[in-house]
């Protein structure tokens, strides 16, 4: 994952090196810092956004006393402080994490999971989404989505600056170079898209880890979760909404019928059949080109990957 990370920024000063030897402009520099200050601002609001998109509130610890001993259990074995623990009107089973320094650490947990997963199954999915506020991965895909925005900001900017700008005989010029900075951007954010996959893995190696016999259980949980997911089509449809933060769950709704098509005609009943059907699945070169636009690994590579763990 620094590997990756490394590159991104890497890649990043390169180009912002260029831009500002190109053009050495105030303006620019302007851009990129009202660029940087809006996203900071979005990302310190985020929890509140999340909370009325998904319709959270906090559980007390008398409406799910075992809820809140697992999440405090978990916590202490991951090293962190105790996030505030939510729920998420949705229908959909899943889980995510999320927070921001104004609005501290928050584990949500929806309507459809409490529903759909056995309390053991449960306690590996937290344990996953714990995983992510150990590793801090909020702080590190709101700092590496912070390049692509701010190319593609400079990229219109340019390309503005050349149709409505004074000197019209260099406009061809600065429209072909910010084409080329977003054009560049969308080939960034395919690197984010990889650190986000990677983040997946990481914080199913932490469940494993803090949970006792965790690989199993969260094999089952995810299986469960996708094939709940994909039978549930329409609620699915209707819940827009659920696409705006979808990164943050962990498993992507939008996901739930490709990655369920190895049992979508076995029929596979309990959740060590559901699994081994699942891993029974050989992946196709069109499973990998989907996995490359996705935040979320492939769920036959993610539980071959447990697998291993256990």
């Amino acid at each position: 994952m620094l590997g990756t990370l490394a590159v991104i920024i890497g890649l990043s000063t390169l180009v912002f090196t260029l831009i500002l030897s190109f053009f050495g402009s105030l303006d620019l520099i302007t851009l990129g810092i009202l660029v940087v200050a809006f996203n900071i601002f979005q990302w310190l609001i985020s929890p509140y956004i999340i909370d009325a998109l998904y319709h959270t509130r906090a559980i007390s610890a008398d409406e799910n006393p075992k809820l809140h001993e697992m999440v405090e259990d978990l916590s202490r074995k991951s090293g962190i402080s105790t996030p505030k623990l939510m729920l998420a009107q949705i229908p959909i089973p899943n889980a995510f994490a999320y927070g921001s320094p104004i609005a501290g650490n928050r584990v949500a947990v929806t309507s459809g999971i409490l529903k759909t997963l056995q309390p053991d199954e449960v306690e590996s999915v937290i344990g996953h989404e714990l995983g992510h506020l150990k590793h801090r991965d909020m702080q590190v895909m709101m700092f590496v989505s912070l390049l692509p925005a701010l190319l593609t900001y400079i990229g219109y900017s340019l390309m503005f600056s050349s149709m409505y700008g004074r000197r019209r005989d260099d406009g061809s010029s600065a429209a072909l170079i910010g084409i080329g900075f977003m054009a560049f951007s969308w080939v960034l954010n395919m690197f984010i898209l990889y650190l986000s996959r990677l983040r997946e893995y990481y914080a199913d190696n932490h469940s494993a880890q803090v949970v006792d016999d965790g690989p199993r259980k969260l094999s089952n949980a995810l299986a469960k979760i996708v094939s709940a997911t994909k039978n549930m089509g329409r609620t699915r449809k209707e819940a827009q909404n659920l696409h705006s933060f979808k990164a943050l769950f962990i498993t992507d709704p939008d996901r739930a019928a490709t990655d369920s098509a190895a049992i979508s005609t076995m029929n596979a009943s309990g959740e060590e059949n559901l699994v081994q059907e699942i891993l029974s699945r050989k992946l196709t070169t069109m499973d990998r080109i989907v996995e490359i636009f996705s935040t979320h690994p492939n769920i036959v590579k993610r539980l071959k990957a447990l697998k291993e763990l256990s």
